[in-house]
């Protein structure tokens, strides 16, 4: 265990400072600060709040961490950070403070992908990922079918969302039933007391002639939407349980559905659900069922690794030391934007070796001699 590479990784793509070290695929590590409170009151993430609070608690929850793992910042082997895709503003706050860090320590920096992360975390619950797996990845902001057969480098788009991702829809829904926010925990706990048979809300781009792996989950809200407002238009209670859990039902359905359908169509075996609406109960449970109809091994994590989370990065970040992947410059920068297909953003000067390379500022003695001592002050 020892020979595996410690690396401490940095998550910052939306409202979670999270902060996670791991050794291979051991997990010693998971902090996080959220600022998800000082969000509610908008009824959604505010870009410039989540960029704030994570220059305010970055830090701290970096430090909590080590603490946490029982290790030295001298002893990590490398730093990773989610380079994107995400809020441009909360991705700048993660990748800075990674690349100091890295810089101030003399260690590799790899900046990658979230929702690459969002795969490679089922390592620490599972273990290795079986070579190809399908990837669900359901959240906020993604809903996506992603082929991975190797998750340094070979991450395929399978389908995804064409409006509303899930996560968003839930958030919505809930709004409308003013039930707060977060939309998905809230909407799981009415749900469990609803019929999900109740009402017949309809399935998104599930005809003959759609897309076989692409979502849509705008229809569904409107429709939802809309049906409340005929209910109180009409002077009548909103049966709110069985609204959620007839919601609930018509997304997992669909999430569920199209996925043990590409895991078919590809010959996959393995299916693994991640991203923060896999810590729906329900969507749990019916992937368990169709899965084990189909003969696919389901793989989810405990729904602390499902959100958004540093273990994640950091899982990514070991795999790709491992692998002897290339490091990333130090000219990377976020990219909100991020495609799935770049699972890591490497660089040219880092392609063999895991040490940093000095940036041309560096090159002189003298400043060498700075960074040393600032090491030295930092991390004696």
């Amino acid at each position: 265990m020892a020979d595996e590479p410690l690396v401490l990784g940095i998550e910052t793509s939306c409202d979670e400072t999270g902060v996670g070290i791991v050794r291979g695929t051991t997990l010693l590590a998971d902090a996080i600060a959220s600022s998800v409170d000082e969000h509610a009151r908008f009824g959604g993430v505010v870009p410039e709040v989540a960029s704030r609070a994570h220059l305010e608690a970055m830090v701290p929850t970096i430090e909590r961490a080590l603490k946490e793992a029982g290790v030295s910042a001298r002893d990590l082997d490398g730093i990773s950070v989610t380079a994107g895709p995400g809020l441009a503003g909360a991705l700048l706050v993660g990748v800075s403070a990674a690349k100091a860090y890295a810089y101030a320590l003399g260690k590799p920096l790899y900046g990658v992908n979230h929702l690459a992360s969002h795969i490679c975390v089922d390592q620490l619950e599972h273990g290795p990922l079986p070579e190809p797996t399908m990837a669900l990845l359901v959240s906020g902001g993604h809903s996506s079918l992603l082929l991975s057969s190797d998750i340094t480098s070979d991450v395929r788009p399978m389908g995804a969302t064409i409006d509303d991702a899930a996560g968003e829809a839930f958030d919505k829904i809930a709004r409308v039933l003013d039930l707060g926010f977060p939309g998905g925990p809230v909407i799981d706990r009415y749900a469990k007391e609803g019929d999900p048979g109740a009402i017949a809300f309809p399935r998104g781009l599930t005809g003959p002639r759609d897309a076989a792996y692409d979502f849509s989950f705008s229809g569904l809200k409107t429709s939802v939407a809309r049906w409340i407002e005929a209910k109180r238009a009409a002077g009548e209670d909103v049966p709110v349980r069985d609204v959620a859990a007839s919601f609930q039902e018509a997304v997992v359905d669909v999430l569920t559905r199209k996925a043990v359908r590409a895991c078919r169509d590809e010959g996959v075996d393995h299916l693994m659900i991640g991203g923060g609406v896999a810590a729906n109960s329900r969507l749990r449970v019916l992937a368990q069922e169709r899965c084990e109809a189909a003969g696919i091994r389901l793989r989810v994590p405990r729904p602390k690794l499902c959100t958004d989370n540093g273990a994640m990065v950091a899982a990514l970040g070991a795999e790709m030391v491992a692998r002897g992947r290339a490091a990333s410059d130090w000219d990377l920068s976020a990219d909100s934007s991020l495609p799935v297909t770049d699972t890591h953003v490497p660089g040219s000067s880092h392609a063999h070796s895991h040490s940093p390379s000095p940036s041309p500022a560096s090159s002189s003695h003298s400043h060498d001699h700075v960074h040393e001592v600032s090491k030295d002050n930092l991390y004696s």
